[in-house]
């Protein structure tokens, strides 16, 4: 379970680079393909809801009732999601505005862009340094079990469905050396 873990970090990884690919492109000047911009954030958006915040609150509830002083962890984690997703949600709607031609400051946008990876990167550190830590030595097998229907059912039902409804994202990531499998 905490190897699905470490896994779907590396992926969330992967995507972060695609990201930040066209974070760097957008701060020397140049127009990024917005529409893989909105793929990229579309999906996190996904992934937070349907596997980061499922799993929160079951290791949150979990940790609290086995090591009563985890309670401080999951807080400032629980705190750094909802910070993570609500600059997630800012930038999401700022990538509607552009991509509707609607004249939004690209200097502020990429400033915005690059707070958010370095932000997400950290939310992704701590969660390997500070949970994982935890989940190992305090989950029983049964705690495990729960944790693993929190997470998606399998990467190859994840890969079809980034195939599917993330094109354009699918296909940067196959390009990247590091990219997801074909």
């Amino acid at each position: 379970m905490l190897k699905q873990l470490r896994r779907d970090h590396a992926n969330m990884a992967r995507i972060l680079h695609v990201l930040q690919l066209k974070q760097k492109t957008l701060a020397q000047g140049e127009r990024p393909n917005f529409q893989l911009v909105r793929e990229v954030v579309d999906y996190i958006l996904d992934y937070m809801a349907g596997f980061t915040l499922p799993l929160e609150q079951i290791c949150t509830a979990r940790l609290q009732e086995v090591v009563p002083e985890s309670e401080e962890v999951a807080e400032r984690l629980s705190g750094d999601y909802r910070k993570l997703k609500a600059r997630l949600t800012r930038l999401s709607r700022d990538i509607d505005m552009i991509l509707m031609d609607v004249a939004v400051p690209m200097g502020q946008f990429a400033e915005d862009l690059s707070q958010y990876l370095d932000s997400h990167r950290t939310y992704l550190r701590d969660e390997r340094e500070l949970l994982f830590p935890l989940i190992a030595d305090h989950f029983t097998d049964e705690d495990l079990e729960r944790l693993a229907h929190a997470l998606p059912e399998n990467a190859a039902t994840e890969l079809e469905r980034l195939q599917a409804a993330y094109p354009e994202l699918y296909a940067e990531l196959r390009e990247e050396p590091d990219g997801v499998p074909a």
